[in-house]
């Protein structure tokens, strides 16, 4: 089976693609040959065949044999196999049933990670179609002069598409009409807002974002209505240049990974000198035992390997995944789990990981008083203080009629869908539902007392939205709505009525005449309005979106139902200010960050002014600290964003190709770099970073799929939990390789010195291959398993983030490792010869070494805890695992020892309760001189 397939149909390029925005709608038409009224069938045929397909293709596929086989060129991995190869082969030769078992358990290593490894890779090969998902399945489109529905991979460039509310667009296309359109385009561009649509020419260099006169493929109408003629279909669309780009990325290994891999190098190269090294020196001191020495090599060699590593890394990093999924992160991929822990700058999106993605009102300004606003989202809990003191709207009629006008002048909904507050409807009128909630006042009784019985509606061209009420009973207003509109100002002429108006500030102001102070209607005066304007200018810095809301009463008497009829002789009522509030969890975890000594770098497709307002008060930019534009870094080279990136910490209207510029940067700066992202824009950044972080409530499937990591919370502090969490896997995966390290380092020197000293054959091997194997395997493997477990230091959030350079092994665990490794030979060696001193024969002799070690290694393991600290700092029971892991090793022992049938199979013999006491003084002491250690090196350092 072929690893790679090609597609014999190659992505359409046009090279308008950049052009379509700046020209006038008839010379688009003009350029693509098209109609008003839309294609004839004939005519859409032929482009269909011209152009291919209006969907997303693969331009190569990796086959899953591919991604199997990929599971096994790891060098430990390929050292493991050779292991199982040769103790094989001896098993055969020799009819021995203990190099059997250790190829048998070798192999079974070996497959296991192979398995998790392929799940992983192939999950991740499905990035594609989840891009392909976005696409809508249907298009509306004009054909032979009518609206006709077609499957959208049917759309052609110059076809004219109908655009609706609740509509997904199939193909890029320029606008030709629009009437109140509104889309959602934050999966694309990571604008929070909705886009209000026009159709003038803008300027070439606009940014994506900015192209209002452009819908994209993939995103979603909010509001309104339009007509487009498709420009751009396919792999030439917006999202399927981002398409593009995903698959063009290939995925970095983690610091894990690669240490792992030298790691295996090491200790491959070092079994086979030892292995050579003790062949040679026993051929030379006598040639005539060649064939044993061998054998003895060769068993050497493959026991000196650490079999359960693997196994005990994959267990460990499994481990740390189910802890995380209970912080609120999920795992795609296993080595992420520890990559996290290397992590020093997180590149976090703004809306929806920062901030909650809803709309928030900060700020209401009611004539003179100014009202602070709190409360995260569209969740109803919060409050609405004046001076530090809760406000209370009814007795504070200006206050009231404010949160009235912004509850009556507007199309929202809240409610609530299983444990989260939803807005239906427009987000910025769904906030000025929040705020009124929050303030305490009844949106509902609000709404039945004044039902709507006409409406201007809001356009791009007005920016602004009037609604008008009668305090009649709801059977009368469905008797007014019923009747056309020409004939409705009949019906409404001798009513009393009240008109809510909201929009723009300039235009809103504009149109006023008195403003309301005190509960008191009076004369607006140019200095009034300019105090307005100016308290409007300075929300707008402070990167608040600012709507401005005003009414005029009708008594027995309303205008004709125009706007210039309606619209004037206002009463300013205030000023609303709302954005996209701060998670005030993600505050506290970006202080958690920087006290790690991590860096938080802003990337959104915000405006320059809200990002940085953002970033300010979240403690992200800082004096000194730039924040730049895409347009401000397209201007950069790569060599001078590489001088400044440590500085700039906020980037905003930024395309997808920035954002990879970013993480390159960081990258060649040395850092280890985590991206976080939940748009269609995210995900080629989210496989160029070392760690992708998607989020699951709110994030695109392809994020998803393009990451390492999903956050089940779409929370920021989900992120620092789980770099936490990395951090101390970390500890503990170096904290079991040093002591499987220091344990095999110790079986090593002992079989040497054994081979070298012992000039008796019967007592080589000096270890039973079958003894081997059970150190390495039940007395090493269930406490090593356990250390994986090991409670984290309680300041592992306060030390800076480790060089990922740096490997597995640090200079105080190698220290430890030497000074282990040379206790447990001197001491397995010694009561060895002392026992055949005293006249005991060579099982009797074997016994008591063999248990000696294993001993030496269940009380070191206590020692392996930390490379600095004793165990009576750490806590003797603050890892219970542990102390039962070691207890059952020690019942195991005991039973290869006392249980009769066992003897045979591992060469052994009961031992005498004075044997018990010289083995077990002998291996406490080790520990105990290691902790010793410790406080003597601790004391000299300082």
């Amino acid at each position: 089976m072929s690893g790679t397939t090609f597609i014999t149909r190659a992505p359409v390029r046009r090279t308008m693609a950049d052009e379509w925005h700046s020209l006038p709608a008839d010379d688009v038409l003009r350029r693509l040959d098209a109609s008003p009224l839309g294609l004839n069938a004939s005519d859409a045929a032929r482009r269909l065949a011209r152009f291919g397909p209006n969907e997303l293709v693969r331009t190569a596929r990796i086959s899953p044999w591919r991604i199997l086989l990929a599971q096994f060129v790891d060098v430990l991995v390929i050292v493991l196999i050779i292991a199982a190869i040769i103790s094989a082969v001896l098993g055969t030769l020799q009819g021995e049933l203990a190099d059997l078992y250790d190829a048998i358990l070798i192999v079974a290593i070996v497959i296991m990670n192979a398995i998790l490894g392929f799940i992983q890779e192939y999950r991740a090969e499905r990035s594609l179609e989840a891009l392909k998902g976005l696409a809508a399945p249907k298009a509306h489109v004009l054909r032979e002069g009518g609206i006709v529905a077609i499957p959208s991979r049917e759309l052609v460039p110059g076809d004219i598409t109908i655009l609706a509310a609740g509509d997904r667009v199939a193909a890029d296309a320029r606008l030709l009409e629009a009437a109140g359109l509104r889309l959602n385009e934050a999966s694309l561009t990571g604008e929070s807002q909705p886009v209000t649509k026009a159709i003038e020419p803008l300027p070439r260099d606009s940014f994506v974002g900015d192209r209002k006169n452009m819908v994209f493929m993939g995103t979603a109408v909010e509001g309104g209505r339009g007509k487009a003629v498709v420009v751009e279909t396919g792999m030439a669309t917006e999202l399927g240049k981002i398409a593009g780009l995903v698959q063009q990325e290939t995925k970095e290994e983690t610091p894990l990974q690669k240490q792992l891999d030298r790691l295996g190098r090491q200790i491959g190269i070092a079994i086979l000198s030892a292995a050579g090294l003790i062949f040679g020196i026993g051929v030379l001191r006598d040639p005539r035992h060649i064939e044993l020495l061998f054998l003895t090599a060769v068993g050497l060699a493959v026991a000196a390997i650490p079999e359960g590593l693997p196994a005990i890394v994959t267990i460990s990093l499994a481990l740390g995944l189910q802890r995380m999924i209970r912080r609120g992160a999920l795992i795609r991929k296993l080595p992420a789990v520890e990559a996290l822990g290397a992590a020093s700058v997180i590149c976090s999106d703004k809306t929806g990981t920062l901030t909650k993605g809803e709309m928030n009102v900060r700020i209401l300004v009611a004539g003179a008083r100014s009202c602070e606003v709190s409360g995260e989202g569209f969740d109803p809990k919060g409050t609405v203080k004046a001076d530090g003191r809760p406000a209370d709207p009814a007795a504070d009629a200006g206050l009231r009629r404010l949160l009235e006008c912004g509850v009556l002048c507007n199309d929202a909904f809240l409610k609530r869908e299983r444990d989260r507050w939803m807005v239906e409807g427009d987000p910025t009128e769904g906030a000025l539902i929040v705020a009124a909630v929050r303030a305490g006042l009844d949106v509902e009784a609000v709404r039945t007392r004044w039902p709507r019985v006409a409406e201007l509606a809001f356009t791009s061209e007005r920016k602004k939205m009037s609604t008008l009420h009668a305090a009649l009973p709801a059977s009368e207003v469905q008797h007014i709505l019923a009747v056309p509109e020409a004939e409705r100002h009949q019906r409404l002429k001798d009513l009393n009525l009240v008109l809510h108006v909201k929009g723009a500030p300039e235009r809103i102001l504009a149109a006023c005449s008195h403003h309301l102070v005190d509960g008191e209607r009076k004369p607006l005066t140019d200095d009034d309005r300019g105090q307005y304007l100016f308290r409007n200018q300075e929300l707008a810095i402070r990167a608040l979106r600012v709507i401005a809301h005003a009414t005029r009463e009708f008594s027995g008497g309303v205008p004709p139902l125009t706007e210039a009829a309606l619209e004037t002789d206002l009463t300013f009522l205030g000023f609303a200010g709302m954005m996209d509030a701060p998670r005030a969890d993600a505050i506290e975890a970006i202080r958690r960050c920087k006290k790690a000594g991590i860096r938080v770098v802003m990337i959104t497709g915000d405006h320059k002014l809200t990002a940085m307002a953002v970033a300010r008060e979240m403690g992200i930019l800082e004096e000194g600290e730039i924040a730049l534009t895409g347009e401000e870094l397209e201007k950069m080279s790569d060599e001078e964003l590489l001088r400044q990136v440590e500085r700039i910490r906020v980037y905003a209207r930024v395309a997808p190709e920035h954002k990879m510029r970013i993480v390159d940067a960081w990258k060649k700066a040395g850092h280890i770099v985590a991206m976080t992202g939940d748009g269609v824009n995210d995900a080629p950044a989210l496989k160029r970073a070392n760690l992708g972080v998607a989020m699951g409530i709110t994030g695109t499937d392809v994020a998803k799929e393009s990451a390492d990591m999903v956050l089940t919370d779409d929370n920021f502090a989900s992120v620092v939990a789980a770099v936490e969490e990395g951090r101390g896997i970390y500890e503990n995966i170096r904290k079991f390789v040093a002591f499987l390290l220091s344990a095999n380092a110790g079986e090593v020197l002992i079989m040497f010195i054994a081979t070298v000293a012992i000039a008796d054959p019967a007592f080589l091997p000096f270890f039973a291959p079958v003894q081997l194997l059970w150190i390495n395997l039940v007395t090493d493997g269930l406490p090593a398993l356990a250390l994986g477990v090991d409670p984290y230091p309680t300041d592992i959030m306060e030390r800076p983030p480790r060089n990922p350079k740096e490997g597995v092994l640090s200079r105080d665990i190698l220290f430890l490792i030497v000074v282990v490794s040379g206790i447990l030979t001197a001491g397995t060696l010694g009561v060895f010869f002392l026992e055949l001193r005293e006249g005991a024969d060579p099982t009797r002799a074997q016994t008591v070494a063999f248990t000696t070690i294993v001993f030496f290694e269940l009380f070191l393991v206590f020692a392996m805890r930390s490379p600095r600290q004793t165990i009576w700092e750490i806590g003797l029971f603050t890892n219970t695992k542990l102390i039962l892991a070691v207890l059952g090793s020690m019942l195991l022992q005991a039973a290869v020892i006392y249980i009769p049938f066992l003897h045979g199979v591992f060469g052994t013999e009961p031992l005498t309760v004075l044997d018990w006491v010289e083995t077990l003084l002998i291996s406490f002491s080790a520990f105990a001189f290691v902790d010793v250690l410790k406080v003597v090196r601790r004391r000299m350092r300082s």
